[in-house]
């Protein structure tokens, strides 16, 4: 059986309706739940539809739909096909819901908005404007899902190239979290060491079991601006400092994703959301990482999307979401142990994928 969400935080069931690829999808959600599928499936639609609802909380809205191109890039086959987008987010007894219709300027609208409880029904937010007023709601139920939505991160560490933020200078008290492209690593990780030093040699200790060359990271101000830190580190017995330059991007990669896993529990996010971990790892690393997902899965949520057949071993039938395209439309299927448990015994997860037995293959 997936492992039940038991916390009121975590997003127990998600409704899609006209958005990218996704022309319907309705899913049950656990503490863990990776999506597996071809290029292409859908698996990063789904990952991009909480990286939205990050950016309507925030009041940035129109800001995306102008840098995405439009409204027909988010709806599915554009306006001639789906004249709406929505979406229902439940958090037990708990949600809130949205619509969302393209204008004839170019801008996305909200049909409608509001926040549900099971019990007492709608509290409905209005319909007409062009960003979110769900944090001016002062319902009871807006205390329960709007944090939660809120603390929601989206982690992309795709850019590990020379001019990727991860590498440059950044200001050191830029620190409360880990940015979603790991930009402030230096700063974050700067202020574990001097306030978090358990969490700290955990973080270093770990990348160490996947680089053992590596010592530990050496976080100062820069010598011309103590405003600024830039990610340096050190090798093992030795004490010249090198950049994040220096760093292979698995390795590199392999130190956001600890820092993410492994942070100190008043700074982890409602929800790790995270595409494609494990770009760039080694067989072993992507292994490490597995243990760190469902480690940090015991007390909170995580959503991945993963092509790894290494990383699909690790996990159990339950925890896989398949995605599936057919004639453009995306679907998502979760497994069941219990149907599998035959094939199971003679193979991995893994197996099964790639002999096509799973789905979330390509399609011909």
């Amino acid at each position: 059986m997936m492992k039940p969400i038991t916390n009121h935080d975590h997003l127990s069931r998600v409704k899609i309706i006209g958005y990218k690829s996704i022309e319907k999808c309705d899913l049950q959600m656990g503490c863990l739940n990776v999506l597996i599928g071809a290029n292409g499936a859908g698996k990063s639609n789904f990952i991009s539809f909480f990286h939205l609802i990050a950016v309507m909380l925030d009041h940035r809205l129109q800001s995306l739909v102008g840098k995405k191109g439009g409204p027909d890039t988010l709806l599915h086959f554009g306006r001639k096909k789906t004249e709406s987008m929505n979406a229902e987010l439940y958090f037990g007894h708990n949600g809130y819901k949205f619509g969302l219709e393209p204008t004839n300027d170019n801008r996305m609208m909200f049909q409608h908005e509001s926040l549900f409880c099971d019990i007492k029904g709608d509290y409905d937010i209005g319909a007409g404007h062009f960003e979110s007023h769900v944090d001016k709601h002062q319902a009871n139920v807006g205390g329960y899902t709007l944090p939660t939505m809120l603390r929601w991160r989206v982690y992309h560490f795709h850019d590990t190239s020379d001019s990727a933020k991860v590498k440059q200078t950044h200001r050191i008290n830029d620190n409360d979290y880990l940015r979603a492209d790991g930009a402030n690593l230096a700063a974050f990780l700067y202020r574990l060491q001097k306030h978090h030093h358990l969490h700290y040699k955990r973080i270093i200790k770990t990348i160490q079991m996947v680089a053992p060359f590596f010592g530990d990271f050496y976080l100062r101000p820069t010598p011309d601006n103590a405003d600024y830190i830039q990610l340096e580190w050190t090798e093992k017995e030795q004490d010249i400092p090198f950049k994040a330059s220096e760093l292979s991007d698995g390795t590199l990669r392999f130190m956001l994703l600890t820092t993410v896993l492994l942070q100190p529990e008043n700074y982890m996010p409602g929800s790790i959301i995270i595409d494609e971990p494990e770009l760039g790892l080694h067989p072993y690393a992507i292994n490490v990482l597995a243990g760190l997902i469902k480690n940090a899965s015991n007390k909170h949520q995580l959503i991945i999307s993963t092509q790894s057949v290494e990383l699909v071993n690790q996990f159990d039938a339950d925890d896989l979401i398949v995605v599936d395209k057919q004639q453009g439309t995306s679907t998502f299927n979760r497994l069941n142990n219990e149907t599998l448990s035959e094939w199971l015994e003679d193979y991995s997860l893994g197996e099964l994928w790639k002999k096509n037995l799973l789905g979330g293959r390509p399609q011909r």
